[in-house]
């Protein structure tokens, strides 16, 4: 099991762009147009599959929400962490 990270270590350690709500970090990536969105959604959950830590995703019309939380912590950890910089390091 993962340990749940500080107020303090979240805020360090968050990836440019994530904000913190509640027990989740979440960032929004914009997107010229729908399909492109899709696409990443799609990897950003090859790799979730593949790390078996899956994030709640949003599709808009023009920008795709990632939210990331560690259920059976109940709070953020560093998995939750590392797995944000995958995701953006896809972008």
């Amino acid at each position: 099991m993962a340990e749940l990270l500080s107020d303090d270590e979240i805020e360090e350690r968050a990836p440019d762009g994530w904000e913190r709500d509640g027990d989740e970090i979440v960032r929004v990536y914009g997107f010229d147009d729908y399909l492109r969105g899709v696409a990443f959604a799609s990897e950003v959950g090859e790799v979730a599959e593949e790390k078996f830590h899956h994030p709640e995703i949003r599709i808009r019309y023009e920008e795709v929400e990632v939210r990331l939380t560690s259920h059976e912590e109940g709070g953020i950890t560093g998995q939750d962490v590392e797995m944000a910089e995958r995701f953006d390091d896809l972008r």
